[in-house]
């Protein structure tokens, strides 16, 4: 068991349960999955940077990315229907859990310039989505040894019923908000 799923065990679900009013524990809102997507946009085709992205997923998330594809062709784009347009991974139980908990301890204050994450960042389903620019924040990612830049998006889903019990559960998980 990971250390922010026992902290979560320990003494978030009675914050949760006490705050919203909750009789049974399997009520209270918890993570059930958080997707790493990275859309290739200009270097579609590019063999070099498609190894390099998946090879980065795979060393911030300990997990084989899943190569995505074009589902129709597109012309403006340059689009055929098949091409490798972005690599996504998703993460479930225990890899989920330390993935959040290095997000929030190490990779976030990391980020320069960071503020806080803003605070409609969490959906009406109670879903937090956020987009990080550099891929360099994550501590498994050597500066020195890379040759292409690339963002990400992390999406946390929960089973939350709506945005106050999402904000409320990533509050107690310690995410930072700006104030």
């Amino acid at each position: 068991m990971t250390r922010l799923e026992q902290r979560y065990k320990d003494q978030i679900i009675p914050s949760l349960m006490a705050s919203f009013d909750l009789k049974n524990k399997n009520a209270v809102p918890k993570l059930t999955k958080v997707t790493i997507n990275v859309g290739f946009g200009k270097a579609n085709g590019d063999k070099k940077i498609i190894d390099a992205v998946s090879h980065t997923l795979t060393r911030i998330s300990g997990q084989k990315p899943i190569l995505t594809k074009a589902k129709k062709s597109i012309s403006n784009f340059k689009l055929r229907q098949g091409m490798v347009i972005g690599a996504m991974v998703t993460l479930r139980k225990d890899r989920m859990y330390e993935f959040v908990d290095k997000l929030i301890n190490v990779s976030l204050p990391r980020v320069r310039d960071f503020q806080g994450i803003k605070r409609t960042a969490v959906d009406q389903d109670g879903n937090l989505n956020i987009g990080l620019k550099e891929h360099l924040v994550f501590p498994e990612i050597k500066s020195d040894g890379v040759e292409h830049v690339h963002g990400l998006e992390v999406a946390i889903t929960t089973t939350a019923d709506n945005q106050k019990q999402g904000m409320k559960l990533f509050e107690l998980l310690g995410i930072p908000f700006k104030k």
